[in-house]
């Protein structure tokens, strides 16, 4: 079942990330505490049997278009308990983010991720759609975009991150990381 966050969750929610991003867990988690308060448009919930098994955040951020700044969603994080991956949850809070998306009319989604995994969920190069990176630090194959109904064709430019994926140093890779994945977009 796919709900809206509660504010009951935070424990579970804050447990479901750290998990899920091993040892860059408690970071990530701290960046969806501060988007909570600063910049989430959507939180949504995956519950199975009661218990939090995953969980997405949809938070405003910016395409710096030539005609204006036109506020766009980032979907990040999206957390799955390790013991529930591999079994829909991912593909069922991504859907429900995109939904929730369209209903507030946003013209794109942005997020940083396996092209393998989000292409087959609706999302495709952001580069090819003329949108910029935010940083050299995100490989050009993993900057990705969901474009919706709302979007128009003039909307394209540099992504902006809101503030609090900087502060807590979330965007992109760092090396050797950057490195190793970069190289196995290469082969």
């Amino acid at each position: 079942m796919i709900r809206t966050y509660r504010a009951g969750d935070g424990p579970d929610v804050r447990r479901v990330v750290a998990e899920a991003f091993g040892d860059h867990g408690p970071t990530v988690a701290e960046l969806v505490d501060d988007l909570r308060v600063t910049h989430a448009r959507a939180e949504l919930v995956a519950e199975e049997a009661g218990e939090v098994a995953g969980h997405v955040m949809l938070s405003r951020s910016w395409v710096d278009a030539r005609r204006a700044l036109v506020e766009v969603l980032v979907l990040s994080p999206l957390s799955v308990a390790p013991d529930r991956q591999g079994r829909g949850v991912g593909t069922a809070l991504v859907g429900a983010a995109l939904a929730e998306a369209r209903r507030q009319r946003a013209p794109a989604v942005f997020l940083e991720g396996s092209p393998d995994y989000y292409s087959r969920r609706g999302f495709e190069a952001a580069t090819a759609r003329g949108f910029v990176r935010p940083s050299v630090r995100v490989p050009e194959p993993a900057f990705q975009v969901a474009v919706l109904d709302s979007h128009e064709d003039w909307m394209a430019g540099a992504l902006v991150y809101c503030e609090p994926f900087w502060t807590h140093d979330c965007v992109g890779l760092r090396d050797p990381e950057l490195e190793r994945i970069e190289h196995m977009f290469e082969e």
